[in-house]
């Protein structure tokens, strides 16, 4: 074989490798979490005359790496490995949760933690599941979520919650899934905010 030939067929062989043995190349997919702004309350004063910092929520390890999480049994994850996440949905949490506390009107001002000034409360959090689940002919995603608040002044745990919702989804494409997913963490975080906020006025 000549030197050409031999040229030729290194370089033919490297584009077919690069072309997945000439199958199409597949590029990943991103989405995003859509959680809508809470609506600005109407009057501004706060009902507690306390300061709240909110530290960004943890996750689950299998949760960080970056690819949307599916189960076909209980005790089974599975990967999808081209539907990834654009931004770390813990993040995304984190933000809705501070939106949602600023406009229960609870406290005076909350704030993301950042080990800076001088807080009365510190809520502390975590993403435990955000998943697809098939079962059978159906399916359906799952979210939830856990806190707890100090108060800072003492280092007392004054509350501790949790939340989960589970919705079907009718249209079987991972976008679809998202988009379950975005309506259920909502609803898990209005919950959370709903229970923290009934235990500190019935204080």
């Amino acid at each position: 074989m000549s030197a050409k030939t031999l040229v030729m067929a290194s370089a033919c062989t490297v584009t077919l490798l690069m072309a997945g043995c000439g199958g199409k190349i597949v590029y990943p997919q991103y989405y995003a979490l859509e959680i809508p702004q809470a609506p600005r309350p109407a009057v501004s004063d706060a009902r507690l005359p306390a300061t709240l910092a909110v530290r960004r929520f943890e996750a689950s390890p299998y949760l960080r790496q970056g690819r949307i999480v599916y189960r076909q049994a209980p005790a089974e994850i599975g990967f999808y490995d081209y539907h990834r996440w654009a931004e770390d949905p813990a993040a995304t949490v984190t933000t809705a949760v501070i939106d949602s506390l600023r406009s229960s009107r609870l406290f005076t001002f909350v704030r993301p933690y950042d080990g800076q000034g001088r807080q009365d409360y510190l809520l502390s959090g975590r993403l435990e599941r955000l998943e697809e689940i098939d079962s059978g002919s159906s399916v359906r995603v799952e979210a939830k979520l856990s806190a707890e608040l100090v108060d800072l002044r003492t280092d007392a745990t004054v509350w501790t919650g949790d939340a989960d919702e589970t919705l079907g989804v009718e249209t079987r494409n991972v976008n679809s899934v998202v988009v379950e997913m975005s309506h259920a963490v909502q609803k898990s975080i209005d919950r959370l905010v709903a229970s923290l906020d009934q235990q500190l006025i019935a204080k």
